[in-house]
């Protein structure tokens, strides 16, 4: 029989991650924190030992007691019915799609101690990590279930990617969790996925599947070959959020998003999908120091519906600010249309949230769909 996590979890152990050293402050968490506020807040955690990599564990038979809302009912969705499909007016669409942001270009060359991410569009990211490739929820599918076609082409050809060494998976939305794309993946590529989602993988052939709970994590060494990279720890964190892709398993498995750290403690957090809650700032409490937050700015509109389970722009630089990051570089928008904002609002809006909380312009990455930034080494 399934049985809870906790059962399956080994206790609370190992050092509390350690505060990166010599580096600047955090520019998004400056506007929010001050010294008080650290001295009075208790210390995190300790983290969890790493879990075994590919170890076959067993689950609740269903996660509905991490909502953070409830799911939307029969009243919710004749409202939904009543006032139009989730769908930017056709003006917008004729004005605004030819003018959203898409640039792709070479990916970066970097080192084992060089952090880079490439957006391919929507919540897919290369990220480059501790001498690895990481694919963040990757959609390289023109069209998926029950959206309407995307509506920038992807930014990385798929032939242009580098040896895949890794597939980090935050729900089971067909946005976010793509079938087709995993099938151009050797079997072996190592994925790591929520609590409850292995089956579905393992079920397609992959060999190497860690599912992982709230606040576990697994790690990962650099490839053979590849100097100086040491090992990257995948850690999963909890989001604002809800999982389904069938009539019968709504929260059959989790949800959440990941936090990459390479042994120098350079952090890329990537959230998934996810609503504005609390989660934000335990996050940035257990893993102090995120150089770069991946976070969601799309797909929000209309608020009633949407609130519990998508930020907006603002709340996504909240969030950035809770998290105490660095920098933020937006995603989930300009990609599949999926609510009813027009489809140039989430970059103005964000902009302008950035620019009222008066944090640097240049720790903002609004990048276009196909461009790259790099993080310079923190340790030369």
């Amino acid at each position: 029989m399934p049985v809870s996590p906790s059962a399956d979890s080994s206790p609370p152990g190992g050092e509390p991650p350690a505060e990166p050293s010599e580096r600047p402050a955090s520019a998004c968490g400056a506007a929010r924190h001050g010294p008080t506020d650290v001295l009075l807040r208790p210390p995190p955690p300790a983290v969890s030992p790493p879990r075994p990599v590919g170890a076959l564990r067993m689950w609740p038979r269903s996660f509905a007691d991490r909502l953070t809302s409830p799911l939307p009912g029969v009243r919710a969705l004749a409202r939904l019915a009543r006032e139009g499909a989730m769908r930017p007016v056709s003006s917008a669409l004729a004005e605004e799609i030819p003018k959203l942001p898409f640039a792709p270009g070479p990916m970066p060359d970097v080192g084992p101690d060089t952090v880079a991410v490439t957006w391919a569009g929507h919540a897919s990211w290369v990220v480059r990590i501790g001498g690895l490739t990481v694919l963040t929820d990757p959609v390289w599918s023109r069209k998926i279930l029950g959206t309407p076609a995307r509506v920038t082409p992807v930014g990385v050809a798929w032939q242009d990617l580098p040896t895949v060494d890794a597939v980090v998976i935050s729900h089971n939305h067909y946005d976010h969790l793509d079938a087709p794309t995993l099938r151009r993946l050797p079997r072996d590529t190592p994925l790591f996925v929520p609590a409850g989602l292995g089956g579905w993988c393992r079920k397609r052939g992959f060999t190497t599947v860690t599912e992982l709970d709230w606040w576990e994590g697994a790690e990962l060494p650099s490839p053979a070959g590849q100097a100086g990279g040491g090992r990257v720890r995948f850690d999963f964190v909890p989001a604002h959020h809800w999982s389904k892709r069938s009539l019968t398993d709504t929260c059959r498995s989790l949800w959440g998003g990941w936090v990459l750290t390479d042994r120098h403690k350079q952090r890329v957090y990537f959230a998934g999908d996810t609503g504005y809650g609390h989660w934000f700032g335990e996050i940035g409490r257990r893993y102090p120091g995120i150089d770069l937050a991946l976070l969601p700015i799309g797909a929000y509109d209309p608020r009633w519906m949407l609130r519990p389970v998508h930020t907006d722009p603002e709340e996504a630089v909240r969030a950035c600010q809770d998290l105490g990051a660095r920098r933020m570089a937006p995603m989930h928008w300009s990609t599949f249309l999926l609510s009813q904002e027009p489809p140039l609002e989430p970059l103005t809006r964000v902009r302008a949230a950035w620019r009222k909380a008066e944090l640097p312009r240049e720790d903002l990455w609004d990048l276009p769909v196909g461009a790259s930034r790099v993080l310079e080494p923190a340790h030369p």
